[in-house]
């Protein structure tokens, strides 16, 4: 069962990308079609990056734990940050999955992180801190571990309200680098 619905959850992931500009006839070209039907038609494992705001409420980080753990479950490799909110929720569904197939990347080093998310994160087997960051702004530093972080994905997964301006340029700049872009807005 649980098969099942990582397969759906793939599926859908793969098959929901939502640009965010309105895409005419004109400005699609054989590069893309040929690009998207291939991400469609591959079965095997994704690099998906999962990201989204702090400020999420509880319903909605348990299905976004139920999500990367279906992901992980399906064998992809899931890439987020450290934050609380959306983060810590794929963290949670992953590390239940396969922990191996999880990556968290922060903005600054374990130290900086709030207390809260400490604990969760001292489990994560691949941890990567960005300690020369530490003398920035957390905007700043998220704004470069994002950019680091769809780097090494096929695949953007991102949760995020209207006005989560360091988001939404994430993903633009995703969709720029021609990955798979799903987001869901919370409000």
């Amino acid at each position: 069962m649980l098969q099942l619905l990582a397969l759906i959850l793939s599926h859908i992931c793969s098959l929901s990308q939502q640009p965010l500009d309105t895409v005419t006839a004109s400005d699609v070209s054989l590069d893309t079609l040929t690009q998207e039907l291939s991400a469609i038609q591959q079965t095997g494992s994704k690099r998906i990056a999962l990201l989204g705001s702090r400020h999420v409420p509880l319903m909605h980080q348990q299905l976004i734990e139920m999500m990367s753990y279906a992901l992980v479950l399906g064998g992809n490799r899931l890439v987020t940050s450290g934050a609380i909110g959306t983060n810590s929720a794929a963290i949670k569904g992953a590390m239940r999955a396969d922990s191996n197939l999880l990556t968290v990347i922060l903005p600054q080093s374990l130290s900086r992180q709030p207390r809260e998310s400490k604990k969760q994160l001292e489990k994560v087997v691949h941890l990567i801190e960005n300690s020369n960051n530490d003398h920035m702004s957390l905007g700043e530093a998220s704004s470069m571990c994002n950019s680091e972080i769809i780097s090494r994905c096929q695949q953007l997964i991102c949760f995020a309200f209207h006005d989560s301006d360091t988001l939404l340029k994430t993903c633009k700049e995703a969709e720029e680098q021609r990955k798979i872009v799903t987001l869901f807005y919370f409000d």
